[in-house]
């Protein structure tokens, strides 16, 4: 995905520290001194966790990186992406990175290409599966693992539209009956700099909420030029970023993580949404059709409201950042407290993009698996709820975007025409 949240350099550990905090983290689980392998629904009492990787871009490539990285006994098994060269590219890069290659035991007969990919990966006989396509594909890919009784790490976003929210909140429910692990790319949830400074807020440390901000605005991203021998499809598939089908527009796609966290410190998701934005840099075709700017005020259950901006545009003053307003104090939800009470974090730090891999894998073997399906699933609805207001130009409410029967996904997956649809009006376009 692209956007990810880098790690304050002063809150990394060192490998060795990390690989030690693991161990003591895992044992803590399990109540034992050492880590128990054959403790846990994985691999019928196998003692390594098989992994397939459903997406070979780079995001992908660096969640199979992370995931081995994360734990002992864990092996990427089985790649699958609709283009050969991704799949190609994402194998070489993992066989020629020697932190990694020693983990790496694809053969040829577990690579699966085309649309169909995903089924191929997950049939393989892995017991873990990284969902990392473009998100508009997630629901699919997740309820298909988890009826299949595999474990999910799935980046986010995790829905593009309503009908595939209550399809992620579904399979959330099944893979709780089923006892499967579900962690999201919501990488801050496992920042321990996040965790202690939001639950300092939670037993009370800024008093009652009033307000907050959060802010995703940065530069442009990449694109890649139309070649003349690709489809509709392909050139759509190869741009994800800019067609709200495949991601969301980026205020779902990107600024799913800055919503999440001020959803996590309030505990709940917004009630209702009013948001404007456009599309005044990114204007050639070459863009797709989403927009380069969004602006939404948000409502909670206890009258908060929450200013939320993002903006991908050369040129002007980046701001990545959340804060929230209580009656004692402010926070910046990552490390500070300021008012009534001051307060800096100086604990540990970790690596959160590896730190949510070991809290899943962790929990499996431990037979505590992690759900987090219905958290992302949600702050994922909160950013679409943002883009339907924006678009429409008119306040969407909770209720609306939970049940609206919008449905990005294209009547057919396969090569060939693919209809760009009109840029967004606010005013014109209806809200469904």
């Amino acid at each position: 995905m692209s956007g990810e949240i880098k790690t304050d350099s002063s809150l990394e550990v060192t490998r060795r520290d990390f690989l030690k905090a693991s161990v003591v983290s895992a044992a803590a689980l399990v109540g034992a001194g050492a880590f128990p392998f054959g403790v846990g629904a994985w691999a019928a009492g196998s003692d390594e966790i098989r992994v397939g990787v459903i997406g070979c871009g780079g995001r992908g490539t660096g969640a199979a990186k992370d995931c081995v990285k994360s734990a002992e006994g864990v092996r990427i098994v089985a790649l699958g992406d609709v283009f050969k060269d991704r799949l190609e590219g994402c194998l070489a890069n993992l066989q020629n990175d020697d932190s990694v290659k020693d983990k790496i035991s694809v053969k040829p007969e577990h690579c699966f290409v085309g649309f169909d990919a995903y089924r191929g990966v997950i049939d393989s006989g892995i017991d873990l599966v990284i969902l990392a396509t473009p998100p508009g594909f997630r629901p699919i890919h997740f309820k298909y693992a988890i009826e299949a009784g595999k474990h999910v790490f799935m980046e986010k976003p995790v829905a593009v539209d309503g009908p595939g929210y209550r399809a992620v909140v579904e399979a959330g429910k099944l893979a709780a009956q089923k006892k499967l692990g579900v962690v999201a790319g919501t990488q801050r949830r496992h920042s321990f700099n996040y965790q202690e400074t939001i639950k300092r807020i939670q037993d009370g440390a800024i008093g009652e909420i009033l307000a907050a901000q959060c802010y995703w605005n940065q530069g442009g991203l990449w694109m890649n030029p139309r070649k003349p021998e690709w489809t509709d499809m392909e050139w759509q598939l190869r741009n994800w970023l800019y067609f709200t089908w495949l991601s969301g527009d980026h205020i779902v796609e990107q600024h799913v993580h800055n919503l999440d966290v001020i959803n996590w410190v309030m505990g709940t998701h917004p009630v209702k949404a009013l948001g404007m934005g456009g599309r005044q840099a990114r204007t050639d075709p070459a863009y797709g059709h989403i927009y380069d700017h969004f602006c939404v005020e948000y409502e909670y259950p206890n009258g908060a409201r929450l200013m939320s901006m993002c903006r991908q545009i050369d040129g002007c003053a980046n701001n990545v950042s959340e804060r929230v307003v209580g009656t004692k104090g402010v926070s910046n939800c990552a490390n500070m407290i300021r008012g009534e009470v001051e307060w800096k974090y100086n604990g540990p730090g970790c690596h959160p993009y590896v730190q949510e891999h070991a809290d899943l894998i962790s929990g499996i073997r431990a037979g505590q698996p992690l759900n987090e399906a219905q958290q992302v699933a949600d702050s994922t609805l909160t950013a679409i709820m943002g883009r339907m207001s924006a678009y429409t130009g008119q306040e969407v409410t909770w209720e609306q975007a939970a049940n609206s029967q919008e449905n990005l996904m294209p009547e057919k997956l396969e090569f060939g025409p693919l209809p760009v649809p009109p840029v967004a009006i606010p005013g014109k376009t209806p809200l469904i």
